[in-house]
């Protein structure tokens, strides 16, 4: 059985993930000519980024520390759902009804595999 607040612990490092995702977005668009490895190790988005999703996998191991990992693992398709608010939000990106569609499937099925828990 696994209990609503691992779920909810698991759902909470995707949002720091989903964080990262965006910081590895500013910093990709600095990689541009020449010196790519060295503008990439020089890259403080990129290396906030890498620090962001390394923490979003803490509350991602207690989760599955106690809970089961069939339900657990699902949670995390909810950093989909942040990175389209994010991007929105932070990026200017443009969501139409079809992707926000996209998106309202994706939380119903976390809802529905989270009440199997």
């Amino acid at each position: 059985m696994t209990p609503l607040w691992a779920i909810l612990v698991a759902i909470a490092g995707t949002f720091i993930g989903s964080f990262g995702a965006l910081f590895f977005k500013k910093g990709a668009d600095r990689l541009k000519g020449k010196n790519m490895l060295r503008k990439t190790i020089n890259n403080p988005p990129l290396l906030t980024g890498l620090f962001l999703y390394g923490l979003s996998t803490i509350p991602f191991m207690i989760a599955l520390k106690h809970g089961e990992l069939s339900i657990i693992y699902p949670a995390v398709s909810t950093q989909y759902v942040w990175v389209s608010i994010i991007s929105v939000e932070f990026l200017g990106e443009k969501m139409g009804a079809l992707k926000w569609s996209g998106v309202a499937l994706i939380l119903l099925g976390v809802v529905l595999i989270s009440l199997a828990a």
